[in-house]
């Protein structure tokens, strides 16, 4: 089924867009938050090892998602990926999942908003978070470009930060501000450092340091609307590395350094508590006046940043979705900016009842969250998998690997290491229950792979699908719209 050119999508993400989202795409409360219980949890060496891991991970997935991308460059891209390379029943569930996941991250975001409260604790949380969720939704609607450029000076807002805090706390490190002398690395020697817990803490930080990640993948989604994609995605996705390098490994072994493994503050970081943020504490030491209130500034980017990017992400699945027949086509219809309107009211709709469950009744919000919680890592493994598929075909049709504009270096180690790696994020998604066998818990913790695995069998057996041989795998660089 062709597809109109009143449905298409708009090509206006420039390169400094794709560049700038995949440098600050991910961070977040992650690092900015998080971080400091990762710490807490395995002690500085069990931490940096976990990031290392996940960020070897994701720099494979990144390389792989970019080899694809600019051989088949369109929105939605990881559903239409495994439906063309591995099953049409495992993009189904694929894409259905991501958009789920996205709709209910945006829900939680704006939930998030209420760290306006440090600055406005009179005015009603559910104000700020309605207030958020629209401005969000105007940025979507207005075009594409408008959501880049928010996302671009979002993402330097972020960058900034942790620039600023890498100079800061290598001079506080060596006594050159502080005003306590040198520090050196004496923290990673005290008590149990740097592995605290052994390997089931390290373990459970890889599942922290799996959500700080999130987000990553958003370059596969862009690469439908990129001006330029065969030049602007390989850009981008080079930049990973050194992102995962500098604002995650290095802020940690940073925060580790200054502040103890025993600290309590570490442990009750959380968003609502900005000012025991890891960041704010080492800016605190130096003596920066108004440390919180400049933390909780960038925190609340950080929201509306991730809040935006959910927004974009199930907006442009779903649209994909109704393009490939596995939604009703009504959202494949986009109005004449480019914009799938059908597609971004719905994903609003899910995200403000998801909210709503949040004041009105916990439980009900608690277990969506919770339904969404693993279907990140089930889109890592579909990457994974598709592109180990891709090149398998590629390369058995005949072609050469000079045919691709960008190709994923160390196949196929790249995908496989990512399908281990992903594996042990999903099973250690609360390893507690699992050995305790606590049903209760395990039924929440794990709900998204059961959502996942009655989504594929339903169509599989609806459409009587199977997978696709090798030789019959669809090469052509265009969109391929099932019926």
């Amino acid at each position: 089924m062709a597809q109109s050119e009143s449905n298409q999508v708009k090509r206006e993400l420039k390169t400094r867009h794709l560049s700038m989202i995949a440098l600050g795409g991910s961070i977040g409360t992650g690092l900015f938050v998080a971080s400091g219980s990762a710490i807490a949890t395995a002690g500085p060496g069990g931490a940096i090892a976990a990031y290392v891991g996940i960020g070897l991970m994701v720099f494979f997935l990144m390389t792989s998602l970019g080899e694809m991308a600019t051989y088949v460059p369109v929105s939605g891209s990881f559903s239409e990926y495994a439906s063309r390379f591995v099953d049409p029943a495992f993009g189904f569930a694929l894409g259905w999942n991501y958009w789920f996941n996205w709709a209910i991250t945006v829900a939680v975001d704006v939930s998030t908003a209420i760290v306006m409260h440090f600055w406005l604790p009179d005015v009603p949380g559910w104000l700020i978070s309605m207030g958020f969720l629209a401005l969000i939704f105007v940025i979507n609607i207005i075009s594409v470009k408008s959501f880049g450029e928010t996302e671009y000076w979002l993402s330097l807002v972020k960058i900034v930060t942790v620039l600023v805090f890498l100079v800061v706390g290598l001079l506080t490190i060596v006594g050159i501000m502080g005003g306590n002398g040198p520090i050196g690395l004496k923290n990673y020697t005290t008590g149990a450092a740097p592995f605290v817990g052994g390997l089931p803490a390290t373990l459970a930080v890889f599942v922290v340091a799996g959500f700080s990640f999130q987000g990553t993948e958003l370059i596969g989604i862009t690469a439908g609307e990129s001006a330029t994609p065969e030049t602007s995605i390989p850009k981008a996705i080079k930049q990973v590395f050194w992102r995962i390098l500098l604002f995650y490994i290095l802020s940690i072994a940073i925060i580790a350094a200054i502040i103890p493994y025993t600290s309590p503050n570490l442990l009750g970081a959380s968003v609502d508590q900005v000012a025991i943020s890891p960041f704010t504490l080492v800016f605190d030491r130096i003596g920066l006046a108004g440390a919180a209130s400049v933390m909780n500034a960038v925190i609340l980017t950080s929201v509306l940043s991730s809040a935006n990017s959910g927004m974009y992400a199930s907006t442009r699945m779903l649209w994909a979705l109704g393009g490939s027949g596995f939604a009703p086509c009504v959202f494949q219809k986009t109005n004449n900016r480019g914009i799938p309107v059908a597609a971004l009211l719905l994903t609003t709709l899910v995200g403000a009842f998801t909210f709503l469950t949040s004041i009105m009744g916990p439980h009900v919000y608690q277990l969506l969250v919770a339904a969404s919680g693993l279907t990140g890592f089930l889109a890592w493994l579909g990457i994974a998998v598709s592109h180990f598929r891709f090149r398998r075909a590629f390369v058995k049709q005949g072609h050469d690997l000079s045919e691709l504009k960008y190709h994923a270096k160390w196949f196929p180690v790249g995908p496989i290491l990512a399908i281990i790696m992903s594996l042990i994020v999903i099973v250690g998604q609360d390893l507690q229950a699992v050995q305790n066998f606590a049903w209760g818990r395990l039924l929440v913790s794990y709900m998204s792979i059961p959502l996942f695995i009655v989504l594929f069998v339903w169509y599989k057996v609806k459409h009587r699908t199977k997978m696709i041989p090798l030789d019959q795998v669809d090469l052509s660089a265009h969109r391929d719209h099932r019926n």
